[in-house]
Formats: C-alpha cells, structure tokens, sequence
C-alpha cells in the first residue's frame, strides 16, 4: 500500500464488562501496520462494572480514547463512537476480538479498491482456548455460530461488526446504527446500505481472530441475545406477518433439534467422534429451549436481554 495521502482511520471498539479482551484488543490494534499517526482507537463503554477497571486498562495506550453510553446495547455504544470519531473511515471490532497485525491496512486497501461498495467486511475466524481440543461448547460454536462474513455479504449484504469497515461519507447517507437493537443491528444496517445502492465487498485479507464462547451461560446468553435481536426486528413488519413470523419461529425451534440430531448422528462428518455427535445434539435441544423461552419472554411485554 502506498504510504502518501493515506485516509485517517477510526476504530470504535464497544465494551462491556470485558477489560481482559479489551486490553487483548488494544494490544493488537496498537501493533498494526498502518501508520500509527492515522488511526485513533475509540472505546466506548456500554456501562460495565466499576471493578472491571475499563478505563485504567483504555489509559494504558497512547492512541485509545475513552466514551461511555448509558444505553444499554453494542450498537448504541457504537453509535456513541461514530459521534466523536474523526476519520474519514470507520473500523469497526469488538473488544473481544483480535484483530491481525495487518487488519487495517488490508481493510483500508479494500475499501479504497471499491469506493462503490459502501463497506467491506473482513474474515472472522474462530479460536478455541486449547486449539487442538475444542470443548463442545467451542465446537458447537464453530459449526453453528461461526461468523461467515463471505456468505453474509454475498447471499445477506451485511457484515457483522466484529470486522467492518466504511466511509464516514457512507455512514452520515444511511445513518447510525438502529441503537434499540441487541442484536442484529449489522444486518439491519447493511441492508440498509445495500437498498441505498451499496454493494459491499468481502475481504478475505483484512482478518481478526473472534474466541469461540465455551461455557454454557455464556452460549446462553449470546441465544438470548439473538432471539430478542430478531424478535425486535420484526417489529417493524404489520400485526399479521410478525405475528406469523413468531408462530413459524417457535414451531421451527421445536422441531429442527430432532432433525438436526439425526444429520449430526449420521451426516455430519466435522463432528469425529460418537461423543461429539451426542454432545452436540444436545446442545441444539438446548439453544432451541432458549430460543422458545426467549420469544415467549419477549412476546409478553418483556425488553431484549443486552447479552
């Protein structure tokens, strides 16, 4: 990449209750290839503990500064981070994620190669805590949760925000992220993006490395978070087509574990072992019942879990 005349660059990293992958994620973003002097970091804390100690470990590197939102939500946090960022591209990660050496110089370069495309997204890969021995949680994770951006952009054209990158110019057109969302407000904004007549661009180079969840409240909480996110989605649909929406989504949690067993039993060949096999299946009926929970909690009258 030709050093001259590069775009200054801002990087919104949302936090909550994670300063042990924050200060992961500052170490990375501190070491990328990109000149130093044309990137800012900008954290925004959405409202974590006091003891989690956010803002000594942001006091710790020099290019991150420190915001806070109140209202609850990583697409609200980053909504806090666009208002005060002032380069001319967004980068956009979490502060469990941690990006590659060269993340910003390959988005950039992306980007820059297709000013048309509106954003690019990047490659998320999966790691596990001891990489050669995956729990099931982390395995589940892998096959069911990954974050295929190639195939969000290409079949769904979004990415999701643990590796995006866009113009400034592109965000101040579509607008901010929809901040009353838990979840699933990246896709929510690269339709949007996409209906305004942007076609976004996946970009294989430009990659962070996004830890697979490996406890079960932590897998959890992240079902929750995205049954409420879709949930909150259809909001916006009339009466009788979110109302039917709702009807198929618990009739399809209810029945896709008994299907799902018998492809991952018999089918399956990523799953190696019987142990595996079993493991997994339940871990599907499991997420199903949080899933059908979590529709009837919202269906109720009650508010999105924040995850």
């Amino acid at each position: 990449m030709d050093l001259t005349d590069l775009p200054f660059v801002s990087v919104i990293v949302p936090v909550f209750n994670d300063a042990i992958g924050l200060k992961r994620c500052l170490q990375a973003l501190e070491q990328q290839t990109y000149p130093q002097h044309l990137y800012e970091v900008v954290v925004v804390d959405n409202g974590s503990d006091v003891d989690q100690g956010i803002a000594e470990v942001v006091a710790a590197f020099q290019q991150a500064t420190l915001m806070y939102e109140s209202q609850p939500g990583s697409y609200a946090a980053r909504n806090r981070g666009i208002s005060v960022a002032k380069g001319e591209i967004l980068a956009f990660t979490d502060a469990d994620c941690i990006p590659a050496q060269n993340w910003l110089e390959q988005g950039v370069k992306t980007l820059l190669q297709h000013p048309e495309s509106g954003f690019v997204a990047g490659r998320i890969d999966i790691s596990f805590q001891k990489p050669d021995h995956p729990t099931s949680i982390e395995l589940y994770e892998s096959l069911w949760y990954a974050l295929p951006q190639q195939e969000f952009v290409e079949n769904h054209h979004f990415g999701a925000t643990a590796n995006v990158l866009t113009f400034a110019s592109v965000m101040q057109q579509v607008g901010g992220f929809d901040a009353s969302l838990k979840s699933n407000g990246d896709r929510e904004w690269g339709q949007r993006a996409y209906q305004a007549g942007y076609r976004p661009v996946y970009a294989e180079t430009a990659c962070i490395t996004h830890p697979a969840r490996h406890t079960l409240s932590q897998l959890h909480s992240r079902a929750r978070r995205i049954a409420g996110g879709r949930y909150d989605l259809q909001q916006c649909y009339p009466l009788l087509k979110r109302n039917s929406l709702f009807v198929v989504g618990i009739v399809k949690y209810c029945f896709a574990p008994f299907l799902m067993m018998g492809f991952n039993l018999f089918c399956d060949r990523r799953l190696k072992t019987t142990q595996q096999r079993i493991q997994i299946s339940q871990l599907m009926f499991f997420v199903s019942c949080v899933y059908i929970r979590e529709m009837l909690r919202l269906k109720s009258g009650k508010p999105s879990h924040r995850g």
